[in-house]
């Protein structure tokens, strides 16, 4: 319709007569002027109007295009608040199913236990009679274990008391060895001090016997570390042939001092 009326309102703007001219004579007659003149003034009064009732009509296109949208929208919005409300009936009505049939066997199972007296009472003096063993099989488990872990504990201790008690003598007996060497180092010392190297061969004998007793100790201990379980002994046992090696390692260190000496004529 808008369409229509715009292509009218351009045909009628073709045909429009044009105003009158500036070229007319000014002595024309005041009749003859107006006579040419109204008809271009109705031809333009006429023009406004049609341009008026194309705007009016295109309002009111623009508002009928909105009222439909609208009620367009309003439908959707009630169908999909329909489809939500039925939702929420169907878990409803599912909730309740649920419902009777947890309480059905609930109502089943008193039933049951109503009916059979005998039985329901037999089931419940056998878990009262019953419960006196299990406790005591429970003590006595829960006593053993803590026995073994307490005897566990013990052998740890001791082991790792043992293992501090060789690394200090594995500290003197560097602390010996340092000394003992600084006083072989040198040929004019033992000339000097042969007194004095016999002393530190006898001491140097001491330590050897020491060294030997640390050995044997550390090997009783690795047989103590024997009895523990392999992951809690692992540590022990590897501080052990550390210890045990350390040893030997001075030993034969000092048996070699002990054999310098012994070529120099000095008896030890």
């Amino acid at each position: 319709m808008n369409s229509q009326t715009l292509a009218t309102v351009a045909e009628s703007s073709e045909a429009m007569p044009t105003p009158p001219s500036s070229d007319y004579s000014i002595g024309s007659t005041i009749t003859k002027n107006l006579g040419e003149t109204m008809p271009w003034v109705e031809h333009a009064v006429q023009q406004a109007q049609l341009y008026q009732k194309a705007v009016e009509e295109a309002i009111d296109s623009a508002v009928e295009a909105s009222k439909s949208r609208l009620s367009e929208i309003r439908s959707t919005s009630s169908a999909h608040l329909h489809q939500t409300i039925g939702s929420l009936q169907d878990l409803k009505s599912e909730y309740a199913s649920y419902e009777e049939v947890f309480f059905g066997k609930i109502k089943e199972g008193v039933v049951i236990a109503a009916s059979h007296p005998v039985i329901t009472s037999g089931v419940g003096l056998g878990l009262i009679v019953l419960q006196r063993p299990w406790h005591s099989l429970y003590y006595r488990a829960r006593y053993k274990a803590m026995r073994l872990f307490l005897s566990q504990e013990a052998i740890l201790s001791r082991a790792d008391t043992r293992v501090k008690e060789l690394q200090k003598s594995i500290d003197s007996l560097k602390a010996e060895s340092e000394t003992l060497e600084m006083a072989v180092d040198g040929e004019e010392v033992l000339k000097r001090g042969i007194k004095k190297l016999r002393q530190a061969g006898k001491q140097i004998q001491g330590v050897i016997r020491s060294a030997h007793k640390i050995e044997r100790q550390a090997g009783g201990l690795k047989d103590i570390l024997g009895e523990l379980p392999r992951r809690e002994a692992s540590l022990f046992r590897s501080q052990v042939s550390n210890l045990a090696s350390e040893a030997k390692r001075e030993r034969k260190a000092l048996t070699k001092q002990v054999s310098k000496i012994s070529d120099y004529g000095i008896s030890v």
